[in-house]
């Protein structure tokens, strides 16, 4: 690895960093939404493996560090893994330690990165022993993780009747395709369906406000305000072990081993659990808050950071929430990517290890000093100037024409169909693990049974 390809990792890692620090701070900016269609623009771009890995890497730490902020500031969750922690962090907000519990949180934050790196390495290097077994069962396990998915949600039945009817609506789409010939059929449309999943409740969204009836039903708000308590300052760089109690630090510690053991189980489902044990004996208010954003931000963290690395490293298929979420297009990609040729055949683990390292270690650099330093100025601005619907256009806009790219425009007809389907599904409870899964498993469901 010569010293320029260092330099371009350094480079892109601060972009990340920055770019996903603004990000984060936006309320309601679902992790896969806003990392998926980036990172798969980075790969058809023709970037270098490695420094789509560090870009990765750096954007997934930066925007967990700071989706704590509005969830501290106003109460509104920053992501979709951060929803869990509105409540503890409202408790603060009441006594008046919304700044607490910004720092709290990032500080857990960097204690389940710094934790979780070494771990994944080590399990990614003992399962990649298995890797050749495991492959081998690929299909039947992207089927049975659908299932073990959807039987992890509140809503059981519904995720599981849901599997093969959307099974059957994506292998139709790509027959539909293959018998009008506006794809060869040794193509398979992947990527604008997986987006079409990605921003499924946007479409949904969407498609509702051209309903006059239930546009008019919907509540109108005034000019939202928010107060901001002016924060005492740190001075130097933050220590997160001087943030947390020791006993907030053991117990993020703990969480941010168990984030990584349960890599291929729903991180949400895994943030919520951590949230109720850590902090279940705790009687103070406070304290009991304190504890447990630190604990889940720390798990959240982790679980990230290891379903990323340890498929990746060890295996090549995506088995894990974040693999076939936010992480995809690190693993498949047409025609960069292949289930046959990504990261996993390309990069040494010196090239994994580095690129972790430089991208993480970045990340913390630039976004754990700005969150905990400046998080009222950042939040102000990004509020103030820019808006979440901008964003969420600039993502619709780019699954179109990743949509028009794969197929024309059937296919841009094909992928509102599955983003309507998946933004029911997803508001009646069936989960992005579970839609994802039988998009990878939908070849074996159909040909399996017909």
């Amino acid at each position: 690895m010569d010293i320029s390809l260092i330099l371009q990792m350094v480079l892109v890692a601060g972009i990340a960093s920055v770019l996903y620090t603004l990000i984060g701070v936006a309320p309601g900016t679902d992790e896969t939404a806003v990392l998926a269609p980036v990172t798969l623009v980075l790969v058809l771009a023709g970037f270098e493996p490695v420094i789509i890995l560090t870009f990765f890497m750096a954007a997934i730490v930066a925007k967990k560090l700071t989706d704590s902020i509005p969830v501290a500031v106003a109460g509104i969750p920053g992501g979709v893994m951060s929803a869990p922690m509105v409540e503890h962090a409202l408790v603060l907000k009441k006594h008046g330690l919304a700044d607490t519990s910004i720092r709290k949180m990032a500080s857990g934050s960097v204690i389940g990165t710094i934790v979780s790196i070494p771990i994944s390495f080590a399990l990614a290097n003992v399962l990649s022993e298995f890797s050749e077994v495991i492959k081998e069962y690929t299909d039947p396990i992207f089927f049975f993780g659908a299932i073990f998915l959807a039987l992890m949600t509140k809503n059981k039945w519904l995720a599981l009747v849901s599997i093969l009817p959307l099974a059957l609506l994506i292998q139709g789409l790509r027959h539909l395709y293959w018998g009008v010939g506006i794809v060869p059929e040794d193509t398979t449309v992947f990527i604008s369906f997986f987006l079409g999943i990605t921003i499924g409740p946007v479409i949904l969204t969407l498609f509702e406000l051209l309903n006059g009836d239930l546009r008019s039903k919907l509540t109108r708000h005034d000019t939202k305000k928010i107060s901001f308590k002016i924060s005492k300052k740190i001075k130097g760089f933050p220590n997160p072990f001087r943030i947390l109690t020791k006993n907030e630090t053991v117990s993020s510690f703990f969480s941010s081993i168990l984030g990584v053991g349960t890599f291929f189980l729903s991180p949400v489902g895994m943030t919520i659990m951590i949230g109720e044990v850590v902090a279940s004996k705790i009687k103070d208010p406070v304290k009991k808050a304190a504890r447990a954003i630190s604990s889940m931000d720390a798990l959240t963290n982790a679980a990230y950071i290891s379903g990323t690395l340890i498929p990746l490293i060890a295996l090549g298929i995506p088995l894990s929430p974040t693999a076939i979420g936010p992480g995809h297009a690190l693993f498949n990609a047409p025609p960069v990517f292949t289930q046959d040729h990504n990261l996993h055949h390309i990069l040494s683990m010196s090239e994994f290890f580095w690129a972790t390292i430089i991208g993480a270690g970045i990340a913390i650099l630039i976004t754990y000093f700005v969150t905990v330093k400046y998080a009222v100025q950042i939040c102000r601005f990004v509020f103030k100037r820019i808006p979440h619907e901008a964003m969420l256009g600039l993502f619709f806009g780019l699954v179109l024409l990743l949509a028009y790219m794969d197929a024309g425009w059937l296919n841009v007809a094909g992928v509102l169909l599955i983003g309507l389907v998946a933004g029911v599904l997803n508001r009646l409870g069936v989960n992005y693990g579970v839609q994802f899964m039988t998009l990878y498993a939908a070849p074996f469901i159909v040909n399996t049974l017909f």
